[in-house]
């Protein structure tokens, strides 16, 4: 049983993520919040698998609230937003959520983003990740000792698996392009993502380019 817990300030919106989730055989909804606050002190007391956290809400905001979520629980948590390149969306990646979800989705990408971020995966396609990284995060890169310090503890297969999850490729399309088998390849995103602290490949894909290891322009054709 995957289990939830809904945020958001309108509760219309509650009752809606509520009634679609609880409808689902493997899905429960074991609390809701109305704002930041709250969602920490559920999510610490409950520990659901999924967080849905809104972003605009008066007090703690779901910003801060998943920065608090994810600091100090296993929780992982999925954003909810009204625009698909809200400027919140790259600080909520940065401050440890898996991806992010537009309010107008279908139900069926409601339910198919929670069952992927509760099993480990990350819900953002991987090229609309480098998407929203490179308008947002692109020429905001900063010298920072301790990520060069992680970049290095990478060999130098590690590092060319970064960038190609950087590009936006995927396990099979790294293993195609880097001659190995996927079992190899998920075993060296593994080890990449330990290494540089990344939650999952979209915090990956985030570091990569805050730290300057990689820009559109340095990239290699990988078509």
């Amino acid at each position: 049983m995957i289990t939830v817990l809904v945020v958001d300030d309108q509760a219309l919106i509650r009752d809606g993520l509520r009634l679609i989730l609880d409808s689902q055989a493997d899905i429960e909804v074991v609390e809701e919040a109305a704002d930041g606050e709250e969602a920490v002190r559920a999510a610490t007391r409950l520990t659901p698998d999924v967080v849905l956290m809104d972003i605009r809400m008066p007090g703690v905001d779901g910003l801060e609230a998943t920065r608090r979520i994810t600091s100090s629980t296993s929780c992982r948590v999925l954003v909810l937003t009204t625009f698909d390149l809200d400027e919140y969306v790259i600080e909520a990646l940065r401050a440890g959520a898996s991806g992010f979800l537009l309010k107008s989705s279908p139900r069926q990408h409601l339910l198919h983003a929670v069952r992927t971020v509760s099993g480990g995966g990350a819900l953002l396609d991987p090229r609309l990740t480098v998407r929203l990284v490179e308008e947002h995060v692109l020429g905001r890169s900063v010298e920072d000792p301790a990520a060069r310090q992680q970049l290095g503890r990478l060999t130098a297969r590690e590092r060319e698996v970064l960038e190609l999850l950087a590009r936006g490729l995927s396990n099979s399309e790294i293993a195609a392009k880097l001659y190995l088998g996927e079992t190899t390849v998920k075993s060296h995103v593994a080890h990449t993502l330990a290494k540089i602290g990344a939650r999952d490949r979209v915090q990956a894909v985030v570091f990569a380019y805050e730290v300057g290891f990689v820009r559109p322009g340095d990239l290699p054709d990988v078509s």
